[in-house]
């Protein structure tokens, strides 16, 4: 698939998103006749269509034309549209080739030199971090793809970037044929969006795409830490590169002795110079130096180290994953959003050293929260079950903690939590759900709770 190729018919974007958008305006920058359209209605999608409309493409709101779509010569997909969604259908049955948006945008960077992160958890840290070490080697680097940046954006720039950190979520690998990284990183892999996968091991093929392309120059990055990642990985050709927060020896690990980041044999960074919280950000820079030093010779000179190193003591924490947004009255307040599935959540309990009250809910992504068990009897001196996956956190937690259902408004459950915590505590947001009973996503529901954390004005 070349630019060329997308003027041979319509081409029709499903969704109107920022990833379908982005698609639908790297067409039109190669003179391609696109049919956009949203099978939802809201005033931002008309702003959108309308925007998008008056860049030259056919947009429908409210629908899709699915006589349209079989005609079409290919299709572009959101990652948010399942795979079993009457246009993808409509498509496959007419043998249309339907590919992600980060596919067409790959075919609009040729030659373009990129560092794919995928997992369960922790992709969106990684990625931030390899971007930003790159840059710390003076290298010019982008980040997108699943990070919320889509790739068009990127494609559509008139020089594009030396480098690229790339985000890709297991909906994108599944229809990203060419993927083909200079280093591939897979973090770990834990059971997550089983409300669109028929069971885990649907899930798990589909992250196994990322080493769709492998050749024996093939270079990954895997966790030494996670059995099934490391299993997945190890049927792939190429060069396989290990780190381990836990100590394992491997290529970058916790020398938790000397408190110390090893990368390919020497010390890179004291632990007390990361300021992350968590060993699992020990784990996530470790994943990103090592991705970083093995993507080029040069960059894993001396001179090389010691600016990684230095960017290292430089980072701040990411929107929405163990970020602090308030210390009132001798109270954290830590806003972990992102973590919107049991593992995540699992993470960001076990990297709290206060008391906590845990903020929980949403809507349900899947798993059984029993594996959150451990982690809240040892930190937690309270868990606020709230939202549509209420009665299910309560049932399955009742007997760890006490757990306290809270009805109505989120604004509500921050209250709650400001009753119960005490000088010294801390309450957490790590909802191990989905957002969208409340919420437009992560984003919003995190920045809702900064607000009121912060005792700002808000509607919730």
């Amino acid at each position: 698939m070349t630019p060329d190729s997308w003027r041979k018919g319509e081409v029709a974007v499903l969704g109107l998103s920022r990833s379908g958008s982005a698609a639908t305006r790297l067409l039109r920058a190669h003179q391609a006749t696109v049919y956009a359209s949203d099978s939802a209605r809201s005033p931002d999608l008309e702003a959108t269509a309308a925007g998008l409309a008056e860049g030259g493409a056919q947009v429908q709101v409210g629908g899709h034309d699915l006589a349209r779509i079989a005609r079409a010569s290919m299709v572009v997909t959101s990652p948010g549209i399942p795979p079993d969604s009457p246009a993808i259908v409509a498509a496959r049955g007419a043998e249309v080739p339907v590919v992600s948006e980060l596919e067409l945008a790959l075919s609009a960077l040729p030659g373009a030199r990129y560092i794919a992160v995928t997992g369960t958890n922790g992709k969106t840290t990684v990625t931030t971090i390899v971007a930003h070490l790159l840059r710390g080697l003076g290298l010019e680097a982008e980040v997108a793809g699943n990070i919320g940046r889509p790739l068009s954006e990127v494609a559509m720039q008139a020089r594009p970037p030396a480098w690229i950190a790339l985000e890709v979520s297991s909906y994108q690998l599944h229809d990203t044929p060419s993927i083909n990284p200079v280093v591939g990183v897979l973090t770990n892999l834990s059971p997550d969006h089983l409300d669109r996968y028929v069971g885990v091991e649907s899930y798990y093929a589909d992250k196994s795409l990322l080493f769709r392309n492998a050749s024996s120059t093939s270079r990954w990055v895997v966790n030494a830490d996670d059995a099934r990642a490391l299993e997945l990985a190890r049927a792939a050709s190429g060069y396989l590169m290990r780190f381990s927060s836990e100590g394992r020896l491997c290529d970058a690990f916790y020398d938790r002795q000397h408190a110390s980041l090893i990368v390919l044999d020497e010390p890179l960074l004291r632990r007390a110079d990361l300021p992350l919280l968590g060993d699992h950000n020990v784990g996530n820079a470790l994943a990103a130096a090592l991705a970083v030093m093995s993507a080029e010779p040069a960059h894993s000179s001396m001179v090389a180290r010691q600016r990684i190193a230095a960017a290292l003591r430089n980072l701040a924490p990411l929107p929405h994953r163990l970020e602090t947004v308030a210390d009132s009255g001798g109270v954290l307040w830590i806003n972990d959003s992102k973590a919107t599935n049991v593992a995540a959540a699992r993470v960001g309990i076990s990297a709290m050293t206060r008391p906590t009250i845990l903020m929980l809910g949403g809507r349900h992504a899947g798993a059984p929260y029993h594996g959150l068990a451990d982690s809240i009897r040892k930190r937690c001196k309270a868990v606020l079950a709230y939202g549509e996956s209420a009665a299910m956190i309560r049932d399955d937690l009742g007997g760890v903690v006490p757990v306290q259902v809270v009805d109505g408004p989120f604004a509500g459950v921050v209250g709650r939590a400001r009753e119960l915590a005490a000088s010294g505590d801390c309450v957490l947001l790590s909802p191990a759900c989905k957002s969208f009973d409340m919420f437009t996503d992560y984003e919003d529901r995190g920045r809702t709770f900064a607000r009121l954390a912060r005792r700002e004005e808000v509607q919730a």
